[in-house]
């Protein structure tokens, strides 16, 4: 693979608190293709999806053959190590970890943290002051092979970035988000049955669009939600 880095899309369909949450649909497509084709938006990076080897995530599978992308299938529990395979097959120097629950990921978030690992030297960025599950996460291979190597806890495995951030060997950068983004008060990423009603909602307000939206207009349809519920509930103060 020639790209400069792969976007790794990490999903399965055993959720404890949403099982099966990325097929669930919202305004008519699964979560996962609203995830893949809002990745794949920015036209440089190659999108791959990195999900378990259980039979329950050939729906999975066959998802991401629909959408169009490869796939590569490793550890249901060691996430660490599942990114880590990913990275050696694809021969990359630098991966983008994108997850399957995040339905309004900024379209532009790939490349400008891709763009900020690269001109700054670090090993690690991530944005700060987007909306919860709007971001992604920019690491070297580098720092990805080291830390499935040495990390041992639980957590780590299951989390894949922790070690890489806390250790002394690798340098990790918050970078500060687009102004016109900032809305850390917002939640679009979808854990729970009322984070997906949620979700469903703001798309539904957005409307219908042949392109994905761009992150400002789902902050702005999230906004018109908040507002008429308060309407709503105002109202129903008053009676």
């Amino acid at each position: 693979m020639s790209a400069r880095a792969a976007i790794v899309v990490q999903a399965r369909m055993g959720s404890s608190r949403l099982p099966g949450k990325s097929l669930a649909p919202i305004a008519g497509r699964p979560l996962l293709a609203h995830v893949v084709e809002r990745l794949a938006d920015q036209g440089e990076l190659p999108v791959v999806l990195a999900t378990t080897t259980l039979l329950e995530d050939d729906l999975l599978c066959d998802e991401a053959d629909r959408l169009g992308i490869a796939v590569l299938r490793g550890s249901a529990d060691d996430v660490l190590g599942r990114y880590a395979f990913a990275a050696s097959l694809l021969g990359v120097p630098a991966i983008i970890r994108a997850t399957a629950d995040n339905p309004a990921v900024d379209l532009a978030a790939a490349v400008r943290t891709l763009d900020i690992l690269q001109r700054s030297g670090a090993d690690y960025v991530v944005d700060y002051g987007l909306p919860t599950g709007a971001t992604v996460e920019a690491m070297t291979v580098a720092a990805l092979v080291r830390a499935a190597a040495l990390a041992t806890d639980a957590y780590d495995r299951e989390h894949v970035t922790p070690f890489i951030r806390r250790d002394g060997r690798s340098r990790a950068v918050d970078a500060l988000a687009p102004t016109e983004l900032r809305r850390p008060d917002l939640r679009f990423t979808v854990d729970t049955p009322e984070d997906l009603d949620y979700m469903r909602r703001v798309y539904l307000e957005a409307g219908p669009a042949e392109r994905p939206w761009p992150l400002a207009a789902l902050i702005a349809a999230a906004d018109r939600v908040r507002e008429r519920a308060e309407l709503e509930q105002t109202g129903a103060d008053a009676r």
